[in-house]
């Protein structure tokens, strides 16, 4: 996949409506993953393409475990601070802070400005977004697998 589709440093569109099974992009085949077409014409069926920009930030925000134990300082509805977070889990703030702007741009933390500090706290809203689009991307009907040829 091209990198653009994982651009960790553009904002993020949350909430989005999730798109409904016709409104899904169609790719011409399964290219790179190995596995045969199986649909007519080769194209993907529309409710097994990929995932959208937006829940793929949000899983890519995930993939850390060092992000997973910032977001874990979160989980109770705190606001802290880049300082705080990075005082609570014995990182630099630099790191910390590098952290935390890819859990914003995923869709986890939201941030608001006062003054030269920038407060962190958890995105309910959006998370639950998010996890409706995973679960829908998750559990899209398919079609059942062609039965195998018999030779007669």
């Amino acid at each position: 996949m091209p990198p653009t589709e994982f651009d960790l440093h553009r904002p993020l569109r949350v909430p989005r409506p999730s798109r409904a099974p016709d409104g899904l992009p169609q790719a011409a085949g399964d290219r790179g993953s190995g596995r045969a077409d199986s649909g007519a014409g080769g194209a993907i069926r529309p409710e097994a393409a990929v995932p959208g920009d937006d829940l793929q930030v949000f899983l890519k925000a995930l993939t850390s475990g060092t992000r997973q134990k910032l977001f874990a300082h979160f989980i109770h509805g705190e606001e802290l601070t880049v300082g705080e977070v990075a005082e609570r889990a014995g990182l630099g703030p630099s790191t910390t802070s590098e952290h935390l702007a890819v859990l914003r741009r995923g869709g986890l933390l939201q941030s608001t400005r006062s003054g030269k500090l920038v407060r962190y706290r958890a995105d309910r809203e959006g998370i639950a977004e998010l996890l409706g689009q995973l679960q829908a991307y998750l559990l899209a009907p398919s079609e059942p697998p062609d039965p195998p040829l018999t030779r007669g």
